[in-house]
């Protein structure tokens, strides 16, 4: 059987919180928590409190697809507590999530340039959700997802699905601007990727789209290309729920190269996101 190993990442510069990384950890094992964790009948509430929370977190980060483990903020021993002084590893609404990781922003040393957090946005009960990877300057600026010419570019796309924006819901990976609009960072994703499970737990769309290849491959557990990923369904599971994914190639993409081919495809993605949509409310 494998352990626990605490640490930062090997090679990782980004000082994001550390990570609890699992080697050969079988998720099974995880339902023996008490006997795994070692609890002892002489263990005070307060520590029965931690180790449940850490079972938890494993259990949840586990079922990510991850192999590492964001730590919990705050000092070792101390449960995060909300203004109450309850416990909040279960929030209720995405509001309560955004105030949580508001508290946190930028969460990793490396995107310690960003402005402001970009969440998310849209309708809490949306049937579809469309997942980018980061955001851009002019998120970064107004707080908002998918705002600049990419965004806009969605909205067209959207648009022409016959919805609009306030009936989806809009997010991405990372919640902060990485520097130069780059790619995310592998630890990055790990450290905010618990955000996003949390929001789309709450919705519980029926349909995702993946937008490019970063989400595709946080979503679908894959290292593919976008380019064989787009247009095939696929399956994200956490805790039971199952929501198909459809990957497709990325507004800003979709910009440059704004072919006649390019654009069939991603249109032809939607039409099978709106069958599906169609199918799902029969």
């Amino acid at each position: 059987m494998g352990g626990i190993v605490a640490g930062s990442g090997p090679g990782s510069s980004t000082k994001c919180p550390n990570f609890v990384y699992i080697l050969n950890f079988p998720s099974s094992a995880l339902i023996k928590g008490p006997q795994l964790l070692g609890r002892s009948p002489a263990m005070t509430s307060t520590s029965e409190k931690l180790r449940s929370v850490a079972r938890q977190a494993l259990e949840t980060e586990l079922l990510f697809g991850t192999n590492f483990i964001p730590r919990r903020s705050g000092p070792i021993g101390q449960l995060p507590a909300s203004e109450s002084g309850t416990p909040v590893d279960k929030p209720v609404t995405l509001a309560e999530v955004e105030s949580r990781f508001a508290a946190r922003f930028p969460v990793c040393e490396s995107l310690s340039g960003a402005t402001q957090p970009v969440f998310g946005e849209g309708s809490p009960e949306a049937e579809l959700v469309f997942v980018g990877e980061a955001p851009g300057a002019d998120e970064d600026r107004l707080g908002r997802p998918f705002v600049g010419a990419a965004g806009r570019k969605l909205d067209d796309i959207i648009s022409a699905m016959g919805l609009s924006r306030e009936a989806v819901y809009i997010a991405n990976i990372l919640k902060a601007r990485p520097p130069g609009n780059r790619n995310p960072l592998p630890d990055e994703i790990a450290a905010h990727a618990p955000f996003l499970v949390e929001q789309l737990k709450l919705i519980q769309p029926r349909v995702i789209v993946a937008l490019g290849r970063p989400a595709a491959h946080f979503l679908l557990e894959t290292n593919d290309p976008i380019s064989r990923l787009r247009g095939s369904w696929g399956i994200w599971s956490h805790e039971g729920l199952e929501v198909p994914v459809m990957p497709t190639f990325h507004p800003a993409y979709l910009l440059r190269q704004y072919t006649v081919e390019v654009r069939t495809q991603v249109w032809n993605d939607m039409q099978k996101v709106l069958k599906k949509l169609e199918e799902s409310l029969r």
